[in-house]
């Protein structure tokens, strides 16, 4: 549940149109990543996702068995793989899926680099890749020396920069105030996948009309309800009508952390932990203020674009976890059984939803595929109406 009570591995195993993508653990060992994509397969997953982090949102300062069992074998929560070698590795590990990267964003990679990037991954894959990029979060960015001075405009003259460099043969320059270009030589053409995909992390108006406007994908990061998601949508179809752009094969698709139990009565329980807690406190300041709270960490806080976990001790994110009230926990992630939740995305999808990456919430620890409350288990349920 999104709120209180009440509320074949082939491109064709769908249900109302929708895909699913599964979350690849960022982490070692390299074993959970292959347990991982063996799950993906099995399951029919249309993709396999992985996040583009240098660190985790958990602050080192809690990290222990109270936060989570996971600390009992995993000494820091920030050893954190990078994207590109991972894809690689998936693709040649099970290249029926598209390998997709949710997201990057081009403060620490030159555009070209993750141009290229996406244009080899559509050699060593089957499917078309899927770029996805934000405009950055702080916590990547800000300890290490990176710009994060004007992130959206950074990000809307990248896509240009990026679609330049997959279409581009010989020679191109590139008038733009954060990436120029003279003579830039970037001819490594698509593979056999085809084109790789852009999609874009965006919330805001500006970043979803950037969306609307260069963009083949939507790629949101904080879970909406129906409304809130057709309205979002409305926005990108908008710019997009305005630039006179044809969306007939743009996808609109959602992250879903999710937090499964065998009842309501336990997914309750569970949403009080310390796990989710953090997660509700990545949510931006504006939807605590929707749901009629104030955000511990301040009125203007972005959540987790703004979020440094190195920045708090124990004290002080301790009281902030404490702070979350139980409206905002509901809000945050997916909840409730495999049921539940798959009523949950199914109405999503009537809203204009088109393809769910399912994860578990960052923190916990991942049930076995089969238990019935497994991200595995959630997958088969969304695609076992097949179409």
């Amino acid at each position: 549940m999104l709120g209180p009570p009440g509320t074949t591995r082939e491109r064709d195993r769908v249900i109302d149109g929708l895909t699913v993508g599964l979350g690849l653990p960022p982490r070692p060992p390299r074993a959970i990543l292959d347990r991982a994509l063996e799950t993906a397969l099995a399951v029919g997953a249309d993709a396999m996702w992985i996040i583009d982090h240098s660190s985790s949102f958990v602050p080192q300062s809690i990290w222990d068995e109270g936060f989570s069992p996971a600390a009992a074998s995993v000494a820091s929560p920030d050893q954190m793989y990078e994207y590109q070698s991972v894809l690689g590795y998936a693709a040649a590990k099970a290249p029926v899926m598209r390998p997709a990267v949710g997201v990057t964003e081009a403060i620490r990679r030159h555009p070209a680099i993750l141009a290229q990037t996406a244009l080899t991954l559509s050699h060593l894959s089957d499917r078309r890749p899927i770029l996805g990029l934000g405009a950055g979060e702080r916590e990547n960015l800000v300890p290490f020396g990176w710009p994060f001075d004007r992130p959206v405009a950074r990000l809307e003259e990248a896509v240009s920069f990026i679609r330049m460099c997959f279409e581009s043969s010989g020679p191109f320059d590139f008038e733009g105030e954060f990436y120029p270009a003279r003579r830039a030589i970037l001819d490594l053409e698509p593979g056999p996948a085809g084109v790789p995909e852009i999609w874009l992390a965006a919330h805001g108006p500006r970043t979803l009309a950037i969306t609307g406007r260069l963009a083949d994908g939507w790629y949101p990061t904080v879970p909406y309800r129906p409304p809130e998601y057709a309205g979002a949508l409305r926005r990108i179809r908008t710019a997009a009508t305005a630039a006179g752009r044809d969306l007939a094969t743009f996808t609109p698709a959602l992250q879903c952390m999710v937090q499964i139990a065998q009842s309501d009565e336990d997914a309750h329980r569970l949403l009080d932990g310390a796990p989710v807690r953090l997660w509700a406190l990545l949510m931006p300041a504006s939807r605590w203020a929707e749901l009629g709270h104030s955000h511990p960490l301040g009125p203007d806080h972005r959540g987790m674009v703004d979020f440094v976990p190195q920045d708090f001790d124990r004290a002080r994110i301790e009281a902030a976890l404490a702070a979350v009230p139980y409206e905002v926990l509901e809000r945050s992630v997916f909840w409730g059984t495999v049921d539940s939740i798959s009523q949950d995305i199914a109405a999503l999808v009537e809203a204009g939803l088109r393809h769910a990456v399912l994860s578990p919430v960052p923190g916990t620890v991942p049930a076995p595929p089969g238990s019935g409350t497994s991200v595995a288990d959630l997958a088969t349920s969304l695609m076992s109406g097949r179409r």
